[in-house]
């Protein structure tokens, strides 16, 4: 198989079927949610279409990233949140409801979005490749890659139901997967830039994981939210889908060396989470020890 059938096909193909799969666990109730509960999802899209891409540029002068290691941060930035921030919401007790529909507005509103953010991220760190990057190619391709997947799951779901609900559970773990042939996949193809970089690039990621998650979270608390809706917010602002981010480097920027921040990101996405809820546990213990 050559490159070209898999970067242009079996990728596209494999994210395709994750997000049908995404799209097999949204009802109707998780749209009309967005109207009942129009602050959060508001609040949620502000952290992750505005806090968290310039969180990620900040970082990027911060830390002083190299060319590939910068722009990867600013493209992972750009994606929505993925299936992995719901499974994190549902294991963390969170809103689940809420993490869905953010998900999926998100998800939505990227294909306008993200292409702006990483046509920025281009011009700003390699202004050699702006003239080859197509604002309205990346968004057509997310369009039909993203959206027209999860629109067809969501019509089976409210069709097919039993159907839906059996196979659903096998697509998320087939998200996982590919995500973790991906990173093997990148971590041999750029073991030359990843060895030379390692710090640089675990640094940023683990940064913009926990800094991203506490933007969320004072952003959730500015609103006046409950610590469930909070916890919600921080892991959704938090977690973006990392099998995207390095499906649009290599497939529609044709530049592996820029899907290594992703591939990292996707294993050090899970700290963050991991010690707010160890935290949040932590002093719900000693809340409980005080009042007895």
């Amino acid at each position: 198989m050559n490159a070209s059938i898999l970067t242009e096909v079996v990728l596209p193909l494999a994210l395709a079927l994750i997000m049908f799969g995404m799209g097999l666990g949204l009802t109707v109730n998780d749209f009309t949610r967005l109207f009942k509960k129009p602050l959060a999802i508001v609040m949620g899209l502000v952290g992750q279409i505005i806090a968290m891409p310039l969180l990620a540029l900040g970082l990027c002068y911060l830390l002083n990233l190299p060319t590939p290691i910068a722009i990867g941060l600013m493209i992972l930035a750009a994606c929505p949140g993925g299936t992995m921030s719901n499974v994190v919401s549902q294991l963390a007790k969170a809103n689940l409801a809420l993490s869905v529909s953010l998900t999926a507005a998100s998800t939505a509103i990227s294909i306008i979005t993200t292409p702006f953010i990483i046509g920025f991220a281009i011009n700003q760190f390699a202004p050699a490749d702006d003239a080859s990057f197509s604002i309205l190619t990346t968004s057509l391709g997310l369009f039909f890659i993203t959206l027209v997947p999860v629109a067809i799951g969501i019509w089976l779901r409210h069709f097919k139901s039993d159907f839906a609900i059996k196979t659903e559970p096998f697509f998320r773990r087939f998200s996982l997967f590919f995500m973790l042939m991906m990173i093997a996949a990148l971590v041999i193809k750029e073991r030359a830039l990843l060895i030379s970089s390692f710090d640089d690039v675990f640094w940023a990621c683990l940064a913009l994981n926990i800094g991203s998650m506490v933007v969320g979270w004072f952003i959730a608390k500015f609103s006046r939210f409950d610590v469930t809706d909070s916890l919600t917010l921080s892991i959704e602002v938090g977690i973006q889908n990392a099998s995207l981010a390095i499906l649009i480097a290599i497939s529609f920027l044709n530049k592996p060396e820029y899907a290594v921040t992703g591939g990292v990101y996707g294993l050090a996405m899970f700290i963050g989470p991991l010690l707010l809820i160890g935290g949040l546990k932590l002093k719900n213990k000693r809340t409980t020890h005080a009042v007895n």
